[in-house]
C-alpha cells in the first residue's frame, strides 16, 4: 500500500531519504538548499509562501517527494497567471490559495518530481502528479501548478493538466578549451562587440575573481547580501532572500556555490552568485555598488561562461528572460510547466488561450534562432 503524506516542514522528511530521490545533483532541489529557505526566513506565510512537501510511503519508507507549497499569491514563481487568477476572481472564485510543485525564486529547470533513478520512476512521478491533483479536491484549491519540469517528468501528467512552455537562454559547452575558442565559434561582429566589453572592465581598475562560496568569510557574506538586497531595492522589487540565507549559503552547499566578486582597492563593489551541479553552472542572483560599462555582462556571463569551460561543465543556464543574452553565446531551450485547474470550464477556456500563447511561443523560438550569434548554429539547439 502507498501512502501519500504532506510536510509543513523539508525538516520532517529526513535529509538522506529525500536526497536519494534526485534523479541528478542538481542543487535546487537538495534537502540542503530547501531547508536553508526554510530555516532562513525565506518562506513566509506573509509572503505567501506555506510548505506543504509531498511524501510517497511504502511501508513508511519514503519511495517518491514533490517539493510543494501552498501559495497565496503568484509571486517569487516566474511562470506567470495573474491573468488566469484575475478572470477567476471576477468570475467570483478564489483563486488562492492554490498548490505550486516548483522552487521558491529559482527558475531554473530540473527535478520536480523525485522518484529515483529505476524504472519504477515513471510510475512514482505519475502517482505525484495524481496525489497533487487529489488534494486539490480535498481542500478545495482552484488550481495545482507544476514549473520548470524536466522532459522526463511530463508524461507523469494526465490530459486534465494544461501544458504550457517558454523560452529561456543557455550556453552549451561545445568541447572550447577557453574563452577564446568560444569566441571564435561567433559570429565577427559578435566576438567584436564582447571583446570591447571585457575591454571596459578590464580597464575599469575593478580587480575580478570567481571564488567558492565555501571559502567566503561571514563579512564576505554579508557584503554579497547587502549588493543583492540593495539591487532590488533600487528597481523597487522585494528582496525575498534573507541575510540569514546568504551568509549560510556556502557552509550548507560548499563549492556548490560559485561567486563571481569585483573589488575596487580592498572593497568588493559587484557580485555575481552561481550554484552549479557535476554538468551545469546557474546564474542566479547580482548586485553593485558602481557604475560601470559591461560590468554586469563580465559578472554574469563572462565570468560564468570562463568557469564552465574550466571546469568542463556541459552548459550555463544564467536565469530567465533577457533577449541581450543572445548576442552573448546564449541559445534559446524551451522551458515546460504543467497546470491543473480544478473547474471545468474554467480549465476548457485557459485552455483555448495556451494554444494561441504556444503558437506565439514557437514563432518567437523560431525568430530567435534566425539571430543566433555563432557563424554557424550549434546543432541540437532548439
Amino acid at each position: 500500500m502507498i501512502e501519500a503524506r504532506f510536510h509543513d516542514s523539508i525538516d520532517s522528511i529526513p535529509a538522506d531519504a529525500w536526497d536519494a530521490l534526485r534523479p541528478d545533483d542538481n542543487p535546487f532541489v537538495s534537502h540542503a538548499f530547501l531547508s536553508l529557505l526554510e530555516r532562513s526566513g525565506c518562506i513566509r506565510h506573509d509572503w505567501g509562501w506555506r510548505a506543504h512537501h509531498l511524501g510517497l510511503y511504502e511501508n513508511d519508507a519514503l519511495i517518491a517527494a514533490a517539493p510543494l507549497y501552498l501559495k497565496g499569491n503568484s509571486h517569487g514563481e516566474f511562470v506567470f497567471d495573474w491573468s488566469w487568477a484575475s478572470a477567476w476572481e471576477r468570475a467570483g472564485g478564489d483563486y488562492y490559495p492554490k498548490l505550486l510543485n516548483a522552487v521558491p525564486y529559482s527558475p531554473v529547470p530540473g527535478p520536480r518530481l523525485l522518484a529515483g533513478r529505476g524504472s519504477h520512476a515513471p510510475t512514482r512521478q505519475a502517482l505525484l502528479a495524481r496525489a497533487m491533483k487529489g488534494l486539490a479536491g480535498q481542500l478545495d484549491l482552484s488550481s495545482v501548478h507544476a514549473n520548470f519540469l524536466r522532459d522526463d517528468e511530463l508524461a507523469a501528467f494526465d490530459g486534465d493538466w494544461l501544458g504550457r512552455s517558454d523560452v529561456q537562454f543557455h550556453w552549451h559547452n561545445r568541447g572550447y578549451e577557453d574563452f577564446a575558442g568560444f569566441l571564435a565559434a561567433l559570429s565577427h561582429k559578435k566576438r567584436k562587440n564582447i571583446r570591447q566589453e571585457r575591454a571596459h572592465v578590464a580597464g575599469s581598475g575593478l580587480s575580478i575573481e570567481m571564488r567558492s562560496g565555501s571559502n567566503l568569510a561571514p563579512d564576505e557574506w554579508r557584503r554579497v547580501h547587502a549588493l543583492y538586497e540593495a539591487t532590488f531595492d533600487a528597481k523597487g522589487n522585494h528582496a525575498a532572500l534573507t541575510r540569514a540565507f546568504f551568509t549560510a549559503l556556502g557552509g550548507s552547499l560548499g563549492d556548490a556555490v560559485q561567486i563571481a566578486l569585483a573589488r575596487m582597492g580592498g572593497d568588493t563593489v559587484a557580485m555575481a552568485l552561481f550554484l552549479q551541479s557535476h554538468d551545469a553552472l546557474y546564474g542566479r542572483y547580482w548586485g553593485a555598488s558602481v557604475d560601470v560599462p559591461g560590468l554586469h555582462f563580465e559578472l554574469c556571463y563572462y565570468q560564468g561562461i570562463e568557469h564552465a569551460i574550466r571546469q568542463g561543465l556541459q552548459r550555463f543556464e544564467p536565469g530567465a528572460q533577457g533577449e541581450h543574452k543572445l548576442a552573448r553565446g546564449f541559445l534559446p531551450v524551451r522551458t515546460h510547466s504543467r497546470h491543473y485547474l480544478v473547474n471545468e470550464s474554467f480549465r476548457d477556456a485557459v485552455r483555448q488561450a495556451l494554444t494561441h500563447e504556444a503558437e506565439a511561443i514557437d514563432d518567437y523560438a523560431s525568430e530567435l534562432l534566425q539571430h543566433s550569434p555563432y557563424a554557424h548554429v550549434p546543432p541540437g539547439i532548439s
